[in-house]
């Protein structure tokens, strides 16, 4: 009884799936592939750097879908493992997008194309260094979101991310989240200025969510092959409609990994297959 999660942004690394490239035809395939559809050489970005341009958001986004998706096929290729018989997959915010490729809801060349204009757009939704995220350690949600609404007309802070017990990350314009740090300071709730150009999952994402509802609407989704759990919702969809509805949605909405995961649990999954770069979701996985 397993499920199947994808990492979103900030699993990146230089380097990552690089022995499956060099070892594997149809990871080769797959890289020229989205070279191609993309119009830069994004194998080159993953393969050989430089770190910054990696760490471009609307590089970050299709570069972690890629690879994810990469060690996705060598383990259906590869391995006696089924796949297909996970019970929920999942993703971590663009690691939604992974999830629904996995499942066939969206072909791997539209996904690409999405996630390089939802990257693109995101960053630009808000002027560079005019807004920021930062991680609160330690704190739980209730907590985190007392400080945020008895400040309000302090600050305009934002839930973006519920990701496990004690990992709260919030969003807001970079004055907003300086002013919210030293409130966190004189509560003595430690926190972590994250390394983000921009406010993700929360309303400054207004522009973002305009430009990709036009995108996702003339998109072709199908219904996913298995159930899928949303961040918008923490609970389960298969449904093209309401899958389109959901990642126009995720643009603005917390992401609410914690009570995904909870759900997943609650509902028979006894382990999860973290499939992409790094370990980032399996650390958050083991605190919940």
């Amino acid at each position: 009884m397993f499920s199947v999660i994808f990492p979103g942004q900030g699993s990146q690394t230089v380097g990552m799936v690089k022995n499956l490239y060099n070892k594997f035809t149809y990871v080769k395939e797959l890289f020229s592939k989205a070279d191609e559809i993309l119009g830069l050489s994004i194998s080159k970005m993953i393969l050989d750097g430089p770190q910054e341009n990696l760490d471009l958001t609307e590089n970050t986004q299709p570069a972690i879908f890629l690879a994810s998706y990469s060690i996705y096929q060598m383990i259906k290729n590869e391995t006696k493992y089924d796949l297909n018989k996970a019970i929920f997959y999942a993703g971590h915010s663009l690691g939604e997008y992974s999830a629904l490729t996995a499942t066939e809801s969206i072909r791997f060349e539209d996904t690409l194309k999405l996630l390089k204009i939802r990257g693109k757009s995101m960053q630009s939704a808000v002027p560079k260094g005019e807004g920021g995220m930062i991680a609160v350690l330690g704190a739980e949600i209730n907590n985190v979101t007392e400080i945020i609404s008895n400040n309000n007309k302090k600050y305009q802070c934002f839930i973006a991310n519920d990701n496990s017990v004690g990992q709260i990350v919030v969003s807001g314009k970079t004055n907003d989240i300086n002013l919210f740090a030293d409130d966190l300071k004189k509560a003595k709730i430690k926190n972590i200025k994250l390394k983000v150009s921009a406010p993700f999952h929360c309303r400054l994402m207004n522009h973002a969510t305009d430009i990709m509802k036009n995108e996702i609407s003339q998109s072709t989704i199908a219904d996913s092959k298995n159930k899928i759990i949303a961040n918008v919702t923490a609970k389960e969809t298969y449904k093209a409609q309401e899958i389109k509805n959901l990642l126009i949605q995720q643009i603005e909405s917390p992401v609410r990994w914690r009570e995904s995961i909870l759900y997943m649990i609650e509902k028979g999954t006894k382990t999860f297959v973290e499939i992409g770069p790094g370990k980032v979701l399996s650390g958050m996985i083991k605190r919940i």
